[in-house]
């Protein structure tokens, strides 16, 4: 009951367009099909070796996303049939993708994850890094990957106006490149930013996924990953 009050309180509070990602991480098979009786499709996981698993479990009309650092070595369990990698922040991961989606006879929808944050813990591409990533001339040779958009993670911090701040620049990024030539492997419509602290705040800023764990499922189970 508890699950199903808090979907539905996040879903209702969801502007046209931008869409929850319930991240099942640590969480077992049971509380995602739990959410999956209640109507929701859309799960996210941080790491590979939990998302196989489940996904050979769970129902095949799941959408599921790695939201997670992705090594490359890693890619070739998922490349059958994940919908959306957030996290890739590198053209050697974006190498690996294309090699893998090529062998399994598909197109690997992809975001850049972007660093955003004040702070060390977090993974991405600096903005320089980004725009270089845009120009490599080996980019338009990789024709098995879609980039969808960008993504970011906020810093942790009790600030609004840091938080604020920090979205409002990856929806700047975003903007700038709607406006630039790109490569054929670029269709801009995603915008992943904002996970339980702060998601209000990243759909104020135009978000277009959330990706929200603990205020659905509860704190984290690592008991049970």
């Amino acid at each position: 009951m508890i699950l199903q009050e808090n979907l539905a309180r996040i879903k209702n509070g969801l502007p046209t367009g931008c869409r929850l990602i319930a991240v099942s991480k640590t969480h077992p098979a049971s509380a995602i099909a739990e959410a999956y009786a209640l109507g929701h499709r859309i799960f996210g996981e941080n790491k590979v070796q939990e998302l196989v698993p489940k996904y050979e479990q769970l129902p095949k009309d799941i959408e599921w996303h790695l939201i997670g650092h992705l090594q490359t070595n890693k890619v070739k369990y998922i490349a059958p049939f994940v919908h959306l990698i957030h996290s890739v922040d590198s053209f050697k991961l974006l190498e690996e993708i294309n090699k893998q989606g090529k062998k399994n006879n598909r197109t690997i929808s992809c975001l850049l994850q972007v660093y955003i944050a004040a702070e060390d813990t977090k993974f991405g591409l600096s903005d320089s890094e980004l725009f270089a990533l845009l120009d490599n001339p080996a980019l338009p040779a990789l024709e098995n990957i879609s980039i969808k958009g960008l993504m970011g993670m906020a810093s942790l911090t009790a600030s609004t106006e840091q938080i604020r701040k920090e979205f409002a620049h990856l929806k700047n990024l975003f903007d700038t490149l709607l406006n630039k030539t790109l490569p054929p492997q670029f269709s801009l419509q995603e915008l992943s930013m904002g996970m339980s602290s702060d998601y209000p705040i990243a759909i104020e800023q135009g978000s277009t996924y959330i990706r929200v764990g603990s205020a659905i499922f509860g704190n984290r189970n690592y008991t049970t990953a």
